[in-house]
């Protein structure tokens, strides 16, 4: 059977699977950790804790401000040191909650049990209201605000529930690891989704570089209606529009969101941290982290609590190797390098990428040769040499015209020019600034 894939564009990196098969562990506790209060799109949260204060480990430290925001809690036990600015994986000095980690006495409402509980009691409304108490946002990297997607437009309707287990990135397993180990849970939180959005419909997608998970959750999905999509291994499939086109065959307007052809999409991580707070009462405290390379010296898998330095995560796999040039937060096409180890796991750390020396050194740029192969992969079917250009010249109404913002920065057209021009670094630079004018006449 010929295996779905979007249609147009797309690349083929090195998989680098190296923590494939590895077992999630959980991550021991540092000493100190820094929970930013923003952690997803939208508003900041407001700090609702002071210096000094004991805290317990799922108890509400940041309120969310508005519709578009979330609450964020403790992922540890222990005394407020500070209430400041610290940097976070972006770079940026943002404010955060920092907390001395004494013991891990949680919040008694939490089930902390292994036990597995299936039975949906709740009403829609009622899981809409458990998942933004419990501060859940997209896993899959975005961090746009779960209970956002789970609330249909005015003029919309929700069709299809698309749970995206594709993990198409090279190296990322987190994903993989979940739907191996947490597979019933994932089929409960599957179900939680769809009666939160109340769809009877259900497509879990997944690459073909996975077999064993595609068999798995076909065996244990078999008579209830929800239906797994076994995937062609082509990057970017894991993005939002290139699932819907290739497991439903519907194409996503210009500027639109897959709730404009009838569906909604969620990472399994988000799926699964939907089921813990719904069933288990446990808010986003810690979420599953790939750690890899090809010099570390044990890849793994870890469940790491909310505000861990990375630091710390990279210790517990033998230390950092000595021909490290770059630590990447997320993947290697779509994440940032960290300028230190001294920022925080956050809601939307998928994975931790140690990049050996030869491999991060960039090549020199040269003149574009216009081959077009930057269009050719693209999957949004942009011009990215184009692009860049308009960028270097400050262009930024005729990017806003040549659909910049339909971009999802994937890196396909960086990894693919043969002239080593940083395509991406230039787009969203220029993406930020449209962004920007685009606001300001909103405000107006």
């Amino acid at each position: 059977m010929k295996l779905k894939t979007f249609a147009m564009g797309g690349v083929h990196p090195p998989e680098n699977k190296l923590s494939a098969g590895v077992r999630i562990r959980d991550l021991s506790l540092p000493e100190m950790v820094v929970i930013p209060v923003s952690q997803h799109l939208g508003a900041p949260s407001k700090v609702i804790v002071e210096r000094g204060e004991q805290v317990k480990t799922g108890q509400l430290i940041a309120r969310a401000e508005g519709f578009v925001s979330t609450n964020i809690h403790a992922s540890v036990s222990g005394k407020v040191t500070k209430v400041d600015v610290f940097p976070d994986p972006s770079g940026y000095r943002r404010l955060a909650v920092q907390i001395k980690v004494e013991g891990d006495e949680w919040m008694e409402t939490i089930d902390r049990s292994d036990t597995l509980v299936e039975e949906i009691t709740l009403e829609a409304e009622e899981i809409r209201k458990r998942i933004v108490e419990a501060g859940i946002v997209g896993l899959g990297g975005a961090t746009f605000p779960t209970h956002v997607k789970l609330t249909t437009p005015r003029g919309k309707k929700a069709e299809y529930l698309v749970v995206n287990g594709v993990e198409c990135e090279p190296y990322l397993t987190a994903d993989h690891a979940l739907m191996m180990e947490r597979s019933e849970a994932l089929l409960a939180g599957i179900r939680i989704m769809m009666k939160g959005l109340g769809v009877e419909k259900a497509i879990l997608g997944i690459e073909n570089n996975k077999p064993d998970a595609i068999e798995k959750m076909r065996e244990i999905t078999r008579g209830t209606g929800i239906r797994v999509a076994g995937l062609k291994v082509k990057y970017p499939q894991g993005g939002e529009k290139q699932l819907v086109k290739a497991v439903l065959n519907r194409e996503v307007p210009s500027g639109g969101l897959p709730i404009d052809v009838g569906v909604v999409v969620f990472n399994v991580g988000t799926v699964h941290a939907a089921y813990e707070a719904v069933q288990k009462n446990r808010p986003l405290i810690d979420r599953v982290v790939t750690i890899t390379g090809k010099s570390l010296a044990r890849p793994s898998n870890f469940r790491v609590r909310i505000g861990t330095p990375v630091a710390h995560l990279i210790e517990e796999t033998g230390g950092l190797p000595e021909d490290t040039a770059k630590v990447i937060n997320g993947g290697p096409m779509m994440g940032k390098a960290l300028s230190t180890l001294d920022v925080p796991v956050v809601k939307g750390t998928s994975g931790i990428v140690l990049i050996r020396d030869g491999e991060a050194r960039r090549n020199v740029v040269i003149q574009c040769i216009r081959c077009g192969k930057c269009m050719q992969v693209c999957p949004m079917g942009l011009e990215p040499y184009l692009l860049m250009n308009l960028s270097e010249k400050e262009m930024f109404e005729r990017m806003e015209s040549e659909r910049v913002l339909d971009c999802i920065e994937c890196g396909s057209c960086s990894y693919t020019c043969p002239s080593s021009r940083p395509l991406l670094d230039y787009i969203r630079l220029g993406k930020a600034e449209v962004n920007k004018i685009v606001r300001s006449r909103k405000a107006v």
